[in-house]
């Protein structure tokens, strides 16, 4: 009994190290899906701890494996339970199960950005002379959903005419009709996702 609890405990530590490996990049989706935009970089702190939370993760479930793989030590005295079936939180199927979702938590950051609707807009421009570019920076983003997080925000506003954001650099790059918008508009938009412009690289 003792050890169906701990592989059912094994199971669900790995489940939670593997959605708190990610949860970072995970937000931004379910601030779009549930229009609560500025929760999204909430969990940017766990970033940094991310590559020991993988650790943890492959370990749980490596143990987990192990546990279930391991040949069992035959019982002479009594095999009373051999015969008994185990719930179907204790089979192979189950942990399989939990390993694949655990794995695709993992790789949420390298495929997040899919969840993101295109920007198919187009643009009418009056004047070259009113198209403008500004670089931000930015502070808290980690991963491709916060740039796509960011990058859906921006093109919300009329008059962008591009938009590109850069995690590893913490920056935006926004060119747009003045006519149409201003810095100040596209600064608050990309502070209501709940990430921060901390100001601007002048070019």
């Amino acid at each position: 009994m003792n050890k169906k609890s701990e592989s059912g405990k094994l199971a669900g530590a790995s489940v939670f190290t593997a959605i708190a490996a990610s949860l970072c990049c995970i937000t931004p989706v379910l601030a779009l899906i549930s229009g609560a935009g500025g929760i999204v970089s909430s969990f940017s702190w766990l970033e940094p701890a991310r590559p020991y939370l993988l650790g943890i993760t492959v370990l749980v479930l490596g143990f987990a494996w192990y546990q279930k793989l391991k040949p069992k030590k035959s019982d002479v005295e009594c095999d009373c339970e051999e015969d008994e079936k185990p719930s179907f939180m204790q089979t192979k199927k189950f942990l399989g199960i939990v390993t694949v979702f655990a794995f695709l938590m993992m790789a949420f950051p390298y495929y997040g950005h899919i969840f993101y609707p295109k920007a198919d807009k187009e643009v009418v421009v009056i004047s070259s002379d009113n198209i403008q570019e500004v670089k931000f920076n930015v502070s808290g983003m980690t991963c491709a959903s916060c740039e796509e997080h960011i990058k859906h925000a921006v093109n919300e506003l009329p008059g962008i005419v591009s938009v590109s954001a850069n995690s590893n650099d913490g920056t935006t790059n926004v060119k747009f009709d003045n006519s149409k918008t201003d810095k100040s508009t596209i600064t608050k938009a990309i502070n209501g996702t709940g990430y921060k412009v901390s100001g601007e690289i002048n070019k």
